[in-house]
């Protein structure tokens, strides 16, 4: 409903983001949630048409929106195990070297898809009963905004998050300066959407 009183327009809050106050969880990466460094909020945009006039042709709204990817970075730990985590996800994805990495990524998601458990053979196209769900080779993945005290106000809910890219890590030895080893990691999902903390559902705002 389009408020126009101008008293029921005014913000509930001036304060301002902090680019600091946040937290970012992935379900699939219970050890990269505690190195996490930088995350960003993706661009999102809706395709157009152009009608056809006699004069300027007028933009209307398509019905397609777009994605940007989702970015981490982080703090890659000493026995590069947070590392470990993503490299395991991609290569399950990808199956460089045999049929059976496909099957084991299902199975160890199998404790969040249950239907992707034991319905692989030894190859993506062979399966014992029926297709199987992939749903354990994707996550969700939560960014909680955090007020200035620290506490969790906002939560941006991703779907079906998968990883796409790690970034290369530079080992120097003429270093003169310890800089400790980051890594980016670039994802694709399906969107995302606003939920207030802990909350069971998702909103959708329209004016």
């Amino acid at each position: 409903m389009t408020i126009v009183n101008s008293l029921d327009r005014q913000p509930t809050s001036l304060d301002y983001a902090s680019p600091t106050q946040f937290k970012f969880q992935i379900t699939k990466l219970p050890k990269v949630e505690y190195f996490c460094t930088s995350v960003n909020l993706p661009t999102v945009s809706i395709s157009e048409v152009r009608q056809p006039t006699p004069f300027v042709d007028v933009p209307l709204p398509c019905t397609t929106l777009s994605y940007e990817t989702l970015n981490m970075t982080l703090w890659v730990d000493e026995n590069l195990e947070n590392l470990q985590e993503i490299h395991g996800w991609i290569r399950g994805l990808g199956f460089p070297e045999d049929y059976t990495e496909y099957a084991g990524g299902l199975e160890a998601g199998a404790d969040r898809a249950p239907s992707s458990k034991g319905s692989v053979s030894s190859e993506p196209g062979k399966v014992r009963f029926g297709a199987p769900s992939q749903q354990a080779y994707f996550s969700d993945a939560t960014l909680i905004v955090l007020t200035s005290k620290n506490n969790p106000i906002r939560e941006v809910r991703f779907r079906d998050v998968y990883p796409t890219s790690i970034g290369e890590l530079q080992y120097d030895q003429q270093a003169t300066d310890v800089q400790y080893l980051t890594a980016t990691v670039t994802f694709n999902y399906r969107g995302y959407d606003f939920a207030g903390v802990g909350a069971s559902a998702t909103t959708v705002t329209t004016s």
